[in-house]
């Protein structure tokens, strides 16, 4: 998605991540996650931050559960459980930085949290239907490789660019919006917005995530975010939110104050 030999190899990342349970639910089904692992462990991070890439690579990610009762925050804490076991096993492959590895890895971390979401709804009834979004990046030197399932999203500004969102959504909705036919307006008040054709779990037998990978340079910004986020902001004002270089916090509180009727998170990565 951009120049395959990035002019600079950074080595500095600073994130804030956030979220928010929106002013309507009473309980919140995202989980949002900030790690930084080798081959030997995994070491959770702080809400807020900076490191250097010689301590390790680093992933971050939105998951948004779904499901009766409380099973939705069940399904988005499995999903960044798994992530957190089995990523450290890649590690030795990714400090060889194969690019065509780590897309390998990232597709069979998202069918190992499917078929784990799945069993579980299928050996207890209060899981039944359990499932979540997934989008995450995968941090290293040079590079950001990412994988996603669902409607969250990943954004990238560039250091001189527009804003792009380089996932594509998993609906029907977001499916007539690439190909032009509604609008952002339309979009957000069509009655199917929220129907996934591709989750996490939840029964659903079919998954192609979609993995891909984006060359990393001093001064682009990322954003890592659920729906809804996307239900209290709109693109523009996005674009303006990440080019004034503000936090998660900022973002998610804007979101909440103008919408808030879904939980809302985001995590934001700077590279430096």
């Amino acid at each position: 998605m951009s120049d395959l030999n990035p002019p600079e190899t950074p080595h500095l990342l600073r994130w804030s991540g956030m979220t928010h349970p929106g002013r309507v639910r009473s309980n919140n089904e995202d989980t949002f996650l900030a790690l930084n692992f080798d081959a030997k462990e995994v070491r959770y991070l702080g809400k807020v931050g900076e490191s250097t890439l010689d301590t390790g690579d680093f992933v971050f990610a939105v998951s948004d559960g779904m499901g009766g009762a409380k099973s939705g925050e069940f399904a988005s804490k499995i999903t960044a459980e798994k992530i957190t076991r089995l990523l450290p096993q890649s590690f030795k492959q990714s400090a060889q930085h194969i690019a065509a590895g780590q897309g390998d890895v990232l597709l069979e971390l998202a069918h190992r949290i499917h078929e784990e979401l799945g069993k579980l709804g299928s050996y207890y009834e209060e899981c039944r239907g359990m499932g979540a979004t997934l989008s995450l990046g995968w941090f290293m030197p040079g590079w950001m490789h990412f994988m996603h399932v669902g409607d969250s999203r990943i954004y990238w500004l560039p250091k001189s660019g527009r804003l792009k969102q380089i996932t594509e959504d998993h609906t029907h909705v977001g499916w007539l919006r690439r190909k032009g036919q509604i609008n952002e307006r339309e979009a957000r008040n069509h009655p199917r917005k929220s129907i996934l054709s591709q989750v996490l779990g939840a029964g659903h037998q079919y998954l192609e995530p979609q993995v891909g990978a984006v060359g990393c340079e001093s001064g682009d910004r990322f954003l890592f975010c659920t729906d809804g986020i996307m239900d209290g902001i709109w693109d523009h004002a996005l674009e303006d939110m990440m080019v004034a270089g503000h936090d998660a916090r900022t973002i998610v509180e804007h979101a909440v104050a103008e919408s808030g009727r879904d939980n809302a998170s985001a995590v934001v990565v700077e590279v430096m």
